[in-house]
């Protein structure tokens, strides 16, 4: 008998436990709070910091377009054939539209409601001056000019461009003409992509490690030129972010689950061990194996979880959302930069793209905020790097809503195509302790067990 924090360790390795202080969160802490002291004693000085900071986004912004490349393309293949995947996966790519969209909107709303940044003091930009929109003559506007930045004119100058949209475009038609390929050669080349992609997360991960020290020149910077004012704006942008990433939970994934006859609370006592894990690493990645065997373990057949799992850590990121819409309007706020609706309109249509390319490693929705920030031509890249320094406090939000709303996608997508056994999900669901304790040939784990019989068409795996 087995119990749930067991079943979790069968399938996650052995953490190795350190000291405290070598935490990147408890040094990214630290790091703050020395950046306020120096910011608040020498201020003169503290502006001359601002240069660790960009340093720190520099080699941030260096991986980004392979690291996105890699996630859309291989969050594409890991859907196999999608004629075959039919209509669970027609349905999941709508879901997870539709989902997208309105966590942007409620993010957006939120932003306007609350007026994040507007008291963060007028910061300005590396010109010296107040940052200001671009007036009506100046840059590439409308919809034409939009369509043509958006395709490269070759495959490498997506990448040397620095516009990330470039970068999502070639990766979503690289990955449909991966599924185009045989089989055999499909195995090949998504072999290699996956080696070639731990290596970018491996680079990214090195570069985090210097996070500290552009928390600290940021922090510094901010406290030096704003004072207070920037450290009680940032306190409010956390509190707040915590509260809209509340409502989207259990008030827009709650309707959703209400809607599919599910209970919320039910679900989210199930897999209430995965979700403490991806509190406590703020990473989506850290609960994945363990979501995997136990949304399978439930009911909910191979196949759906196969597909939407994966798929939804790439398309389905609604905690990146969220953030991305509130904190581009703290940038646009902080700078003085006006942003109407035509211009969060415009907003949006981005953020429905780049919120796709998300990594699911701690510190991927950071990346991807960065690159949508200067993908817009309009918001300074700097005024990122302040929001870097709490962005520990908002990423254990980000990834619980991120990997929740993907667990909550694998039910509703499951029932609704009849990949699912409803009465013995509602059963286990009823009493998860239980359920769990069994031994999984006796709680009928369908991974085992052959499938019934269904009207739907066959689901590739």
């Amino acid at each position: 008998m087995r119990s749930q924090e067991q079943l979790l360790d069968a399938t996650s390795p052995p953490a190795a436990r350190k000291r405290w202080y070598r935490g990147l969160g408890v040094q990214v802490v630290i790091a703050m709070a020395l950046g306020v002291a120096v910011g608040f004693a020498f201020p003169g000085f503290a502006v001359n910091l601002k240069i660790m900071g960009d340093l720190f986004l520099a080699l941030i912004k260096a991986g980004v377009a392979p690291l996105v490349f890699f996630t859309v393309v291989m969050g594409i293949a890991s859907a196999g054939d999608l004629k075959k995947a039919s209509r669970l996966g027609f349905l999941a790519l709508i879901y997870f539209e539709v989902v997208s969209t309105l966590a942007l909107l409620l993010g957006l709303a939120a932003a306007n409601l609350f007026g994040v940044g507007k008291d963060a003091g007028g910061l300005t930009s590396g010109g010296g001056g107040t940052a200001q929109a671009p007036s009506a003559g100046e840059g590439k506007h409308g919809v034409l000019a939009f369509l043509r930045d958006i395709v490269p004119d070759n495959f490498v100058g997506a990448f040397s461009s620095g516009q990330l949209l470039q970068v999502v475009v070639v990766a979503v038609l690289f990955g449909i003409g991966l599924l185009a390929l045989k089989p055999h050669m499909q195995e090949k080349i998504n072999s290699g992509l996956e080696v070639v992609s731990e290596a970018f997360f491996a680079f990214v991960n090195v570069v985090m490690k210097l996070a500290p020290i552009g928390a600290f020149g940021a922090i510094a910077y901010s406290v030096g030129t704003s004072g207070s004012k920037m450290l009680l704006a940032l306190t409010e942008l956390v509190l707040q972010y915590w509260l809209v990433v509340a409502v989207f939970v259990f008030g827009i994934l709650g309707l959703v689950c209400l809607i599919a006859g599910f209970n919320i609370w039910r679900i989210l006592r199930y897999v209430r061990v995965e979700m403490t894990l991806v509190l406590g690493t703020a990473s989506s990645e850290a609960a994945l194996p363990g979501l995997l065997k136990k949304l399978t373990r439930i009911g909910c057949s191979k196949q759906s979880v196969g597909l939407v799992i994966p798929t939804g850590y790439a398309f389905n990121l609604d905690g990146t959302s969220l953030y991305m819409s509130i904190c581009t309007l703290f940038v646009a706020n902080a700078y003085g930069i006006p942003m109407g609706i035509p211009e969060q309109l415009g907003l949006l249509l981005i953020m429905l793209l780049t919120s796709k390319g998300a990594a699911t490693v701690s510190g991927g929705t950071f990346v991807v905020f960065t690159s949508t920030v200067a993908a817009t031509g309009t918001l300074p890249v700097e005024g990122t790097a302040v929001l870097f320094g709490v962005y520990r406090f908002m990423s254990m939000a980000t990834a619980f809503c991120n990997t929740f709303g993907n667990v909550v996608a694998t039910f509703v997508l499951a029932k609704w195509c009849k990949e699912m056994d409803v009465d013995k999900v509602q059963r286990a669901l009823a009493d998860p302790t239980a359920f769990l304790a069994q031994p999984e040939s006796e709680s009928g784990d369908v991974s085992r067990a052959p499938e019934p019989a269904r009207a739907t068409p066959s689901i590739a795996k």
